[in-house]
């Protein structure tokens, strides 16, 4: 499929769709606590995103069965919100999306529940923070490896590992477009960064090793080695402000934004 190019006019409504995400994760985390059954979250962004009439992308998406992905843990990420409750110290990650006026917005964000690990909080804030290396390499001319070189040398150089079998992703009409966009690699490799480009930087870091597994249900991706792992995702537009507005949520329920 080719890169789609997207209008002035249709990132102004990505730019919107964007702020709704946003909103509604930060009602999230605000309600993260440990003793909170995980499909209250679900509950509370089909009550959300009812109340500003956009459509929950997840929700269906290839039979996933909720409007959110809630990953606790050695969970990477597509964890299904159930019946587990959140714990005290749990490193929780949240990714959510949704369609507003045919076009689809799509973030997450790890946060730190109660009193989490020094090594847990040294986990967020370094995959944070990979997040935005990611972003300042996704620049119109550069090379799209550039933006994965970018996330794993400084998520290496910090004594963790990136992810490599699942990748952030073009975004638009479609939840997932090309180009697919790796959170490491060579800076010298794929495609030229063209204004109008909107992507998914999304990096997914592990405290062990880079390997994953997958669960009976099909859906959730954990640690294969059973470490723990954050996962960040915002959307950018190339040589454009950022799609959303809205600061992400911050890293820990504790602090305040």
């Amino acid at each position: 499929m080719p890169i789609i190019l997207k209008s002035r006019d249709e990132i102004a409504i990505m730019r919107d769709a964007g702020r709704i995400v946003a909103e509604v994760l930060h009602t999230l985390v605000e309600r993260l606590r440990p003793g909170l059954v995980e499909k209250e979250l679900d509950e509370i962004v089909r009550k959300e995103f009812g109340k500003r009439k956009v459509i929950p992308v997840f929700l269906g998406y290839q039979g996933y069965p909720a409007t959110v992905c809630v990953s606790v843990n050695d969970e990477i990420v597509h964890g299904i919100p159930g019946d587990r409750e959140i714990a005290d110290g749990d490193v929780v990650s949240i990714d959510l999306g949704c369609v507003y006026k045919g076009f689809v917005a799509d973030a997450a964000v790890t946060v730190g529940v109660g009193n989490v690990s020094p090594e847990a909080g040294r986990l967020i804030g370094v995959t944070r923070e990979a997040l935005n290396r990611g972003i300042d390499a996704a620049r119109a001319e550069a090379r799209l490896g550039q933006i994965g070189a970018a996330i794993q040398t400084y998520v290496e150089g910090e004594g963790f590992s990136v992810v490599r079998e699942y990748v952030g992703h073009g975004v638009g009409r479609q939840m997932h477009e090309d180009p697919q966009v790796p959170n490491y690699g060579d800076p010298e490799t794929g495609p030229v960064l063209k204004e109008g480009m909107v992507i998914a930087i999304e990096p997914m870091v592990n405290a062990g090793d880079w390997r994953t597994k997958r669960d009976p249900d099909n859906w959730t991706v954990r640690t294969l080695d059973g470490s723990l792992s954050a996962h960040f995702e915002q959307r950018w537009t190339v040589a454009c402000p950022p799609t959303s507005s809205i600061r992400l949520p911050c890293a820990t329920v504790q602090r305040k934004c």
